[in-house]
């Protein structure tokens, strides 16, 4: 049996010493399975000559003719200009960087075969830089028989290396059966797929039928073959580390009903029926004793926050510790507040830990949740870190789940280990995730949706306005906070500086003070001190402050009922889903509530689409799904999450309607041949030996 193409190194290349091994190591390509599945981004179509007198402009063609002259013209730059005809008319290829040979080699009546796109120069129709090759008078009138494919490529390493160097690799494929397939037969079958082999060939050597659908960028029948065995890698890995972690074993923690009958009896509302069902499931995992990863997703204001409570009671009940994670400060510090202010009348002990909790303070807290005093750990990242040692942590709750990776998320189950299992894990979003994403980037979770708002939230009316209109804008916001109404006033900037834009807040807030002296003006951004962003936070929420001007800082958690209204500076900056958050701080009492969307002109078509959704919708899944057929999938879970925006083959976007079938097929090969799993993961997963190690 032939050696595999993963193990064979590309040194075993006709033509590729040591410096050509490295410009390859540059993009990645390290064997020859590498370089097989580094695939072109677009093909050109070199298959038919086009007449002379029938070419277009915006569009590459080949031709042929006879030289009628060569001159050297000179301008503002010295340039070879030959001038070619074929009976239907004539056209100019013109060479900045020539050579005394080249213009002798193109002497009058030779016959030449080019490639290039035409375009209007000095001379008329001419074509710059062509690729070119002499045409000998008893030769046969050989076309190209495939497309010409374009490869990505680095310095140094022409388009013509990478294709002799494919063509080196796919003659020893057609002899051999080097390239493993780790699709059955039976599986290819049911979801008509061609083989690997013939896949991957088709997609170097593109017979010429294809050539209107790939060179418009449509799906190749081999590109949706590689794409759907692209997609199932993924899954797997998410499956393998699911499998993995429950293999591990957890703890049972079953409901007792008494602390978490107490909360809910000193509640001043009543559960709705949808955090009833999603609590019963997360109730229902942490009974068995293998370990819940459980995804909750629920709109703004859809009361996430009182279900993580519930469920951190039940592992208390249990006597196990529980760890709430936040992204942010402001998140975390808000966290903090509730669960205080829920869980100490029930004499359960809280601790907080940030990356700003530091000296004996932090000694002070590490030691409590070490000795196991404090049963409930509240905090940010800082809570992955080594120092951090829990005396019995059974459950850990993550908020916000798309700022977190993978990895990171499952780092928190080594923090269990001590007390002989693996925690729960309660994962909350605030940002739906369309069902078909959710299927690929979270298959290690099980999905739970709060799909129903607490009974007195008032609809957001939603206003775009140009930037033109500020004053008219500034008197509104006068009006509203005369009138005892509270507001945000909310400063983006394109740049990620964090620098910039919280110096674009303090800028704001001056002017603002300043237009508007009678109002107290409140300013938060993510520079600020935890205490002093802390204070601003408590005295905006005891009604002190009129208006708060903020960073996006405030994107998640904050919640202030007499808030109603909230202008967004430049809206077009932000994505549909944070736009959807930060209107999200609004409309959480009974008055009215308004969000203004004051954007700058001129917009571009796609963020004219975002605004307009907004203002149509207040459905945070409708939103997703527009934000996923706007920005795409990358955007929209953010790329630490799985790396599904990197992906070689496979696009989310076009392969949307693979998903389901991927997910089934997935699932069959983990049942019927689980030894294909590592090798097909290794072969698309860039962190496979992490994935796998997690």
């Amino acid at each position: 049996m032939p050696e595999p193409f993963h193990h064979i190194p590309v040194s075993t290349l006709k033509g590729v010493g040591a410096a050509m091994a490295e410009k390859l190591a540059k993009i990645g390509l390290h064997t020859l399975q590498d370089i097989l599945f580094h695939l072109p981004l677009r093909y050109q179509d070199r298959t038919s000559i086009t007449p002379i007198g029938h070419l277009q402009l915006e569009g590459e063609a080949v031709i042929q003719g006879a030289v009628v002259s060569a001159d050297i013209a000179t301008g503002r730059r010295r340039s070879l200009l030959c001038r070619i005809a074929d009976g239907t008319g004539s056209v100019g290829l013109r060479f900045y960087h020539f050579s005394s040979a080249q213009k002798n080699q193109l002497k009058p009546g030779t016959e030449i075969r080019c490639f290039g796109e035409p375009r209007r120069g000095a001379s008329g129709l001419e074509i710059y830089h062509p690729e070119y090759s002499i045409v000998k008078p008893d030769e046969p009138l050989n076309k190209e028989a495939t497309l010409t494919p374009v490869y990505p490529t680095t310095e140094g390493l022409t388009q013509q290396r990478i294709r002799s160097l494919c063509e080196q690799i796919l003659m020893k494929m057609s002899a051999s059966d080097a390239l493993e397939e780790w699709l059955p037969a039976s599986l290819r079958q049911r979801f008509q797929l061609p083989s690997l082999t013939e896949a991957v060939k088709q997609l170097h050597q593109t017979p010429s039928a294809f050539a209107q659908a790939l060179c418009s960028g449509q799906r190749h029948p081999a590109q949706r073959r590689l794409a759907f065995e692209e997609l199932m890698a993924h899954n797997l890995s998410l499956r393998t580390v699911r499998q993995k972690v429950r293999a591990g074993g957890g703890f049972c923690m079953p409901a007792r009903h008494t602390l978490t009958q107490q909360l809910q009896q000193q509640l001043p509302f009543a559960l709705t029926a949808a955090q009833k069902r999603v609590l019963r499931e997360a109730s229902a995992d942490m009974t068995s004793s293998k370990p819940m990863l459980r995804l909750v997703q629920g709109d703004v204001g859809s009361g996430k926050t009182i279900v993580a409570a519930l469920t951190v009671l039940q592992a208390a009940e249990n006597g196990f510790q529980a760890a709430v994670m936040a992204p942010t400060e402001i998140l975390a510090e808000q966290h903090e507040r509730n669960f205080r202010e829920w869980l100490t009348p029930l004499g359960v002990p809280v601790a907080f830990l940030s990356g700003k909790t530091t000296g004996n303070k932090r000694l002070a807290e590490l030691e409590r949740i070490a000795s196991g005093e404090a049963m409930v750990v509240v905090g940010t990242h800082a809570l992955f870190q080594a120092d951090v040692d829990f005396h019995k942590l059974g459950l850990a709750v993550i908020d916000e789940q798309h700022r977190f990776g993978v990895h990171q998320r499952l780092a928190l189950r080594q923090k269990g280990e001590k007390a002989g299992g693996q925690p729960d894990q309660l994962i909350m979003t605030a940002t739906p995730i369309p069902r078909t994403l959710a299927m690929t980037a979270y298959a290690d979770l099980d999905c739970s949706i709060i799909d129903e708002l607490p009974p007195g939230r008032t609809p957001v009316n939603t206003v775009v306005i140009g930037d033109d209109r500020r004053d008219q804008v500034i008197e509104r916001l006068r009006s509203a906070c005369t009138k005892g109404q509270q507001a945000y006033w909310v400063c983006t900037l394109v740049e990620e500086s964090e620098a910039l834009q919280c110096q674009a807040a303090e800028v704001m807030a001056e002017q603002l003070r300043a237009t508007l002296p009678e109002l107290s003006i409140g300013l938060v951004h993510g520079r600020m001190k935890a205490s002093e962003k802390a204070e601003v936070m408590t005295a905006f929420k005891a009604g002190h402050l009129h208006l708060l001007v903020a960073t996006t800082v405030i994107e998640v958690g904050v919640d202030v009922p007499n808030a109603s209204l909230m202008i967004i500076e430049n809206p077009e900056r932000l994505g549909l889903s944070q736009l959807h958050q930060l209107r999200g701080r609004v409309g959480r009492g009974s008055v009215a509530s308004h969000c203004l969307l004051m954007y700058h002109a001129p917009l571009s078509q796609q963020s004219k689409a975002r605004l307009m959704v907004m203002r149509h919708s207040s459905d945070g899944f409708v939103i997703a799904e527009k934000d996923l057929e706007i920005r795409g999938p990358g955007e929209v879970l953010g790329t630490r999450q799985t790396g599904l925006a990197q992906m070689k083959v496979a696009n989310l976007e076009r392969d949307r309607d693979l998903l389901v079938d991927v997910r089934t097929a997935a699932q069959q090969l983990m049942e019927k041949t689980p030894e294909h799993v590592a090798p097909l993961i290794d072969r698309w997963v860039s962190n496979s030996e992490e994935y796998l190690n997690v």
